[in-house]
């Protein structure tokens, strides 16, 4: 691609506005060819980049192309799509109401409805709103918990899930369709853009509380529970206080945090997996002996927890920690309620813990895997409701996310935050603490230490040189990691598991490129490239005696795991 035609093609438009020019005219060499020589690739997961002018960036432009593609699907489909509509969601981020006005525009301009919030809504009340005023689509303007400079946009389809694979491409082939960025145009003043329905916000909240488990629990200790929560400046601090309050929770607010900040100043990234953007809840929490702190991210769809250990000092729990703890909680009291359905399932990421397959087999329950990313998990709610063998009663995914209901079908930070604090209520009320728990579930199923990390990459050409390392790994034969043996690898782009005999058998799974050794033990090392960030992730799950041999096994599995990812260099 022609990076220099393409810019000169934008800065000598008579339509570009003056500060886009201005912007573009100050930029020169690597800058200029990062940001016009590729285009903004529309996933899966749709799209998401660095806020600027160009077409590798976030911007009107962009975002405006992508609904017009997004259009043009829709008007393939039956005419009462067009009055059925789609709605609209935006976060706390830089320009994300006005990407989301300019989205609405398009869609009028196509003669299609759109909803749209007339304030900051989470990811989870986007995918119950496609749900519950049965649009055909959805869009969410976000980036997650990506830094400041970044913003995204997600689409929805009809089932309330990311849209799938199959419709993805065909917007996306409408999308490349559109070779002037500068020709699309909206129509703002549309009667076709309407608000949503204050009810939406409403029936969100009375599901949620549909999904309770311990009532007497939360009635006899939630008054007296410090509970201390940061929304880091995102959209959770609304819903999640109103289910809190709603179930007579006591919360402390970190008001700093409340503050709907674009530039996230009170903390480094907006990411609740990182302890130190919790550091304001747990200092909050200190000053008033509180017994836990949650945190959600801008979207509010992933929420990290840090509760006390037995020492009285704070521990952020991991996602995977915070998930069999939720996991355990669930069918704990389903089963004591006598209320656990024959043909429960549960859903994760395959990266995520396997100590997740202990606790399900205790209660014999089915457990199921997928690839990252939480649509995943969304199709077997969807295949589940539509065949009936299973009954989804718990989801999760290592980065933070949990779903507990079919009222979304994405990973709910609200719903999250209501389970939590009614297990920290329950806990309380038969004499025990989370931290606690976590340590017996450790002494009753072994000890298992799960830790990912990034490895960052940048430029136009990061996710080719990504996916080439991935591809690498599957020509390299690897007996060991540390004092593991390699049992089996899985080949997940070629939807085949070859055990250490050679034995092929196919994986049944949505394929994606990634590579999975199964270690003796349980154990595991999982290497993909991520989907929304320029980054190579690498997943350790290390099944140990204890904690001290787990951090000793999983050190040597990451040395091994580092010389053979250099070795590919």
């Amino acid at each position: 691609m022609d990076y220099q035609k393409n810019y000169q093609k934008w800065v000598t438009d008579p339509r570009l506005p003056e500060e886009c020019k201005k912007s573009l005219l100050a930029i020169e060499g690597d800058e200029k060819e990062y940001r016009f020589g590729g285009e903004l690739e529309f996933g899966t997961a749709g799209m998401r980049g660095i806020i600027g002018c160009g077409m590798n960036m976030m911007n009107c432009f962009t975002v405006m192309r992508a609904t017009q593609g997004l259009s043009m699907y829709i008007k393939t489909l039956p005419e009462e799509a067009l009055t059925r509509g789609v709605v609209i969601s935006y976060d706390t981020r830089r320009n994300s109401r006005l990407f989301a006005e300019k989205a609405a525009s398009v869609l009028a301009k196509n003669g299609i409805k759109a909803y749209l919030f007339g304030d900051v809504h989470p990811v989870p009340m986007l995918s119950y709103a496609v749900r519950y005023l049965h649009t055909v689509a959805g869009i969410m303007i976000t980036a997650s918990h990506n830094p400041k400079e970044y913003n995204g946009y997600k689409v929805y389809g009809e089932d309330g899930a990311q849209m799938s694979p199959e419709a993805t491409a065909i917007v996306v082939k409408y999308i490349g369709e559109i070779d002037d960025y500068l020709s699309v145009t909206g129509d703002p003043e549309s009667p076709l853009i309407v608000p949503v329905p204050k009810e939406v916000d409403e029936t969100y909240i009375s599901e949620l509380s549909k999904l309770t488990l311990s009532k007497e629990a939360v009635s006899q200790c939630g008054k007296d529970l410090k509970l201390v929560y940061t929304p880091v400046h995102g959209s959770g601090y609304v819903p999640v206080m109103t289910i809190l309050k709603k179930l007579g929770i006591n919360v402390t607010v970190v008001e700093e945090q409340t503050v709907k900040d674009t530039e996230f100043s009170t903390v480094k990234v907006p990411n609740p997996e990182f302890k130190e953007t919790l550091s304001m809840g747990i200092a909050l929490a200190e000053k008033i002996k509180a017994d836990v702190v949650f945190g959600t991210d801008p979207d509010s769809d992933r929420l990290g927890v840090a509760v006390k250990n037995d020492e009285g000092e704070f521990v952020a729990l991991s996602g995977n920690q915070v998930g069999i703890l939720l996991l355990d909680y669930i069918l704990t009291r389903l089963k004591e309620e006598n209320a656990l359905p024959e043909n429960a399932a549960v859903v994760k990421s395959f990266v995520s813990t396997g100590m997740a397959k202990a606790i399900c087999e205790e209660f014999g329950v089915a457990l199921f895997e997928t690839p990252v990313g939480f649509k995943f998990i969304g199709e077997k709610i969807k295949q589940w409701e539509q065949d009936g063998s299973h009954t989804f009663v718990f989801g999760f995914e290592e980065s933070c996310g949990y779903l507990r209901g079919t009222h979304a079908r994405d990973k709910d930070a609200v719903v999250a935050s209501m389970l939590c604090a009614e297990m920290v209520c329950y806990y309380t009320y038969i004499g025990k603490t989370v931290y606690g728990r976590l340590l017996e579930i450790y002494r009753k199923y072994g000890y298992v230490l799960d830790k990912n990390i990034s490895v960052q990459y940048s430029g136009l050409n990061a996710m080719k040189e990504m996916n080439a390392v991935v591809n690498a790994l599957k020509t390299v034969k690897t007996e060991k990691f540390g004092s593991f043996a390699v049992e089996a690898v899985r080949d997940y782009s070629n939807d085949v598991r070859i055990a250490r005999d050679g034995t092929r058998t196919p994986l049944n799974i949505p394929k994606c490129n990634c590579v999975y050794y199964e270690l003796e033990g349980g154990s595991f090392v999982c290497v993909r490239p991520s989907g929304t960030e320029p980054k190579l992730k690498i997943y350790y799950s290390i099944r140990a005696k204890d904690e001290s041999t787990a951090a000793e096994e999983m050190n040597a599995c990451k040395e091994d795991a580092e010389k053979l990812l250099a070795s590919l260099k």
